[in-house]
């Protein structure tokens, strides 16, 4: 048998979902935005990768010196090449920022456009 609903049922039915899907909407996770950052936490950034380079390729170097007990060859070679490896990754994240950057112009010169 089906039940019988009245005008006055289906306008509070329609009212109470209504009410669940701003209820749900309210919930829901807002989505991520990206992380805009200042051109001193670029800058930073930066400056931490080159220092994580040398410290890493110091600690290679030193480690090797007195694993096999040599003059520091091994210290200046190691810590030359982590020298260049936190400089390659500071371009890297340059271009990134500048890339980032020129795709930003890009889209508000569109937008301008429209």
């Amino acid at each position: 048998m089906v039940p019988v609903i009245d005008d006055d049922q289906k306008q509070r039915l329609a009212q109470l979902e209504a009410r669940l899907s701003e209820a749900r909407k309210a919930q829901e996770p807002k989505p991520r935005t990206e992380e805009h950052y200042t051109m001193a936490n670029q800058a930073w950034r930066m400056v931490t990768e080159l220092v994580a380079g040398l410290v890493i390729g110091l600690g290679i170097g030193f480690g090797l010196d007195s694993l096999f007990g040599t003059i520091p060859i091994f210290l200046v070679t190691f810590t030359l090449l982590g020298l260049v490896a936190g400089i390659r990754v500071m371009i890297r994240s340059a271009n990134e920022i500048q890339e980032n950057k020129l795709a930003e112009e890009a889209e508000q010169d569109a937008q301008d456009r429209d």
